[in-house]
């Protein structure tokens, strides 16, 4: 959903979560890609294959 460009608050609505929790995933996931923001997350997951 991060790579279709949707807002936290559209993904934790569809995900059923709050969009606390959306955050802090999106912070672990920056973190361990050594992303400094969502786009960053974006390209570097699809550079390594993560997202198709």
């Amino acid at each position: 959903m991060l790579s279709a460009g949707h807002r936290n608050r559209v993904i934790a609505e569809k995900l059923f979560v709050s969009e606390l929790t959306v955050k802090s995933h999106l912070r672990k996931i920056n973190a361990k890609l050594g992303a400094g923001n969502r786009t960053q997350a974006v390209a570097i997951g699809r550079a390594k294959g993560l997202i198709p």
